[in-house]
């Protein structure tokens, strides 16, 4: 399938499935709060280029916040994502794994250990980011604390989950 026409289709569902199933799900506790939207992001191609990367995140938060009613929260986090993904897949990978172009990250292409690293620090950042800008609203550091923890878990535990769903192991390492 063209790359194009696959992550248009990813943009789509991952949003959808953002909008229309995490976003309705009547809230577990105040502090876990479902976000998945962003996997579209981890999963572009490793020679996808920062300015690319930084638009697509620009685009894709500002598609959520349309829909959510939350003027700029997912807009900025997206955008920060976009913009620190190339920068913490260097810190990662050796550099060539990281110029092969056709490749995406995965357990498959990345292995273990660096994949988990990969999805917990873009989980992480993103989560902080966006809560950061909701607590600036609330101002209760314990409630910030815990809801960036707690996220975090909760989504990079749906990240791996549709990880294995989709088997997108196919590249070995």
């Amino acid at each position: 399938m063209n790359s194009i026409l696959k992550n248009s289709i990813r943009f789509v569902l991952f949003l959808l499935i953002q909008i229309i199933i995490l976003n309705e799900i009547p809230p577990l506790h105040q502090y876990i709060t479902p976000y998945l939207y962003f996997i579209f992001l981890l999963w572009l191609p490793f020679g996808t280029s920062r300015l690319t990367l930084t638009i697509l995140g620009f685009l894709l938060g500002y598609c959520l916040d349309l829909f959510t009613n939350t003027p700029g929260l997912h807009t900025a986090a997206g955008t920060l994502i976009g913009y620190i993904r190339p920068s913490i897949l260097n810190l990662l990978l050796a550099q060539e794994t990281s110029e092969e172009i056709t490749k995406e990250p995965s357990i498959g292409s990345m292995g273990w250990v660096p994949y988990f690293v990969y999805v917990i620090i873009i989980t992480f950042v993103h989560h902080f980011y966006l809560v950061l800008l909701e607590w600036l609203q609330f101002g209760s550091f314990s409630y910030f604390i815990g809801k960036v923890i707690f996220t975090t878990l909760i989504s990079t535990l749906l990240i791996f989950v549709v990880e294995l769903v989709m088997n997108r192991r196919k590249l070995k390492r």
